[in-house]
């Protein structure tokens, strides 16, 4: 992708991703359908997710599944009413641009 991703571009389609799976979900998957989305490393979102658990937007347990461990994120109450407002804001920011690349007027 061409367009840079900024950290709260990032952090949304976080809490997007993980808000799917009202269980939650864990990291390899997490970062597999964001890197479906956009072209991130692994090693850039998992400080993502531990910054998003720093802040309480997601809650983190630990499942065994097979006899390993795997790291589970699930999305706080905190975390959905931020999601909701990257949502807004989202919806704000692409139509001013589309208005923009359809040479329509700034509102």
């Amino acid at each position: 992708m061409v367009f840079n991703t900024g950290a709260a571009l990032l952090d949304a389609i976080v809490l997007a991703t993980v808000s799917r799976e009202e269980e939650g979900t864990y990291g390899y998957k997490i970062t597999q359908e964001v890197r479906g989305a956009i072209d991130v490393s692994e090693s850039t979102l998992y400080p993502v997710l531990r910054r998003l658990q720093k802040d309480e937007c997601l809650e983190v347990y630990d499942k065994q599944i097979d006899g390993r461990n795997r790291r589970y994120y699930k999305i706080t109450e905190k975390g959905g009413a931020q999601l909701n407002l990257y949502r807004i804001e989202w919806k704000n920011y692409t139509r001013k641009v589309n208005n923009i690349f359809e040479g329509g007027a700034i509102a």
